[in-house]
């Protein structure tokens, strides 16, 4: 069964940065495109970054670009999510989530979701 269990989620200020980390199990974590999306109150789930098995293909939402970097660890099967310049808009659940097979940006994709971590941005 393919866990994964993210954290580093928190209260920040404007401006200022955050990591979130997620700890895959059950899978061989090399084959897996893991990404992060975020649900902020209200509204939908939507993608914020992917990374695709190789490393080598990397997507990001345009309102995170420039600010948040999604970064893995194979070796100890983890995919991180640098968040930098965060604003109150950044505000949100955020979850990590993997699936077996290429870089994919729709939630419907996805068969393998972390618990979220929280997230919170105040101005």
């Amino acid at each position: 069964q393919v866990q994964l269990v993210e954290s580093g989620g928190g209260l920040v200020q404007a401006g200022g940065s955050l990591r979130l980390s997620c700890t895959v199990s059950g899978r061989t974590f090399s084959n897996l495109t893991p990404a992060w999306f975020r649900q902020a109150p209200g509204k939908g789930r939507e993608i914020v970054a992917a990374q695709r098995s190789s490393g080598h293909r990397t997507y990001y939402a345009d309102s995170v670009k420039g600010r948040f970097t999604i970064s893995r660890d194979n070796a100890n099967n983890t995919v991180y999510l640098q968040m930098n310049s965060l604003q109150p808009q950044d505000t949100a659940i955020y979850y990590c989530a993997a699936r077996d097979g290429g870089l994919q940006i729709r939630t419907s994709q996805y068969n393998y979701w972390g618990q979220g971590t929280q997230v919170t941005v105040s101005s």
